[in-house]
């Protein structure tokens, strides 16, 4: 064989070889962990806004990133495992939402590999998680609504949907972070326009029964839900109780409203998800969690379900239903 057309059969062989190879060395897809405290049942929305905020980044599951998931199902104990084993398998960027205690098993796990948190129940620099909300350090990022401190908040609307009564209850999870703080910005509330405010805890599933019939004994005219991820996965448990001891209830998601429940105020939830969504595709981009600013919700929004307030005897007043920014029939 001549040179010219050995030269030239060897392109031939190597531009024909070329696709199967490349293939091989094409480097692997970004995998994301997304690390959730509650049921995927109960977080079927977040995930929706979650992947919303992905897309807008430029990501989506299935064509250029992986989602493996993990929900501790309302079980704190198991995210710690959870997250050391997206450690271990070196995910490129953990996503931990649903609270505060996700943020914390993460951040135990990996100094490392880039976490992304969407929390409403904590204070993330008084946590010791980031440094600052304007410059984060550290490999850690995310949303915080913060929602303890609108308790003070909720415990107002609950006098203007009860002016007559003298005492309500709040209904605390002792395992939350940022209980101790909601606690004490509800009691201050309360002193401050004259009802009394007892506390009932209440940490797992088995505790619900007696939390309501503690209320119910000591007559309370209405409750307020303390921000908590494990109390958002069992909704529909609490609702049930509220509605059969004929308690109202002002809840810190409107998930819960939409579900039965009768006032909310918060900030909303997909809108949260859907930034962290957002953050993880800029990390997945390459941007660092140390320069990306922890974002603070600037809207909040009152929800009344009026169905649920007939079915209470209860008449939602004037200004609420002014106030409302949303209102179920």
């Amino acid at each position: 064989m001549k040179r010219r057309e050995f030269i030239t059969g060897l392109g031939v062989a190597t531009l024909s070889s070329w696709p199967r190879a490349a293939r091989a060395q094409q480097p692997a897809m970004p995998v994301i962990g997304y690390l959730q405290t509650g049921t995927p049942d109960s977080s079927t929305h977040q995930l929706s806004a979650f992947r919303q905020g992905l897309s807008d980044a430029g990501y989506a599951e299935g064509r250029n990133v992986m989602i493996e998931y993990r929900f501790a199902q309302g079980q704190y104990d198991r995210l710690p495992a959870m997250a050391a084993e997206f450690a271990r398998r070196r995910v490129t960027v953990i996503v931990a939402v649903g609270g505060a205690r996700p943020a914390f098993a993460a951040k135990a796990a990996t100094s490392t590999i880039p976490i992304v948190f969407a929390m409403g129940d904590t204070d993330p620099v008084q946590a010791g998680l980031v440094t600052s909300l304007s410059r984060p350090g550290g490999n850690l990022t995310g949303v915080a609504a913060m929602l303890g401190a609108l308790t003070a908040k909720r415990v107002g609307l609950l006098r203007e949907l009860i002016p007559k009564e003298s005492a309500v209850a709040m209904l605390a999870n002792p395992d939350t972070v940022s209980v101790a703080a909601q606690i004490e910005e509800a009691q201050k509330a309360a002193r401050t326009i004259g009802i009394a405010l007892h506390v009932v805890n209440a940490s797992n599933e088995g505790d619900f029964e007696t939390a309501f019939a503690v209320m119910a004994q000591r007559k309370v005219g209405a409750l307020l839900v303390s921000a908590d991820a494990f109390y958002g996965s069992r909704r529909p448990q609490i609702i049930a109780l509220a509605d059969r001891h004929a308690i109202p209830a002002n809840y810190y998601r409107r998930e819960f409203v939409e579900e039965g429940g009768l006032m909310s105020y918060a900030a909303p939830l997909a809108d949260m998800y859907r930034q962290a969504g957002l953050y993880a595709g800029r990390v997945l981009g390459g941007a660092k969690p140390a320069d990306l600013p922890v974002v603070q919700p600037t809207k909040f929004e009152l929800v009344v379900n009026l169905k649920t307030a007939k079915s209470l005897g209860l008449e939602i007043p004037t200004m609420l239903r002014v106030l409302a920014d949303e209102v179920i029939e």
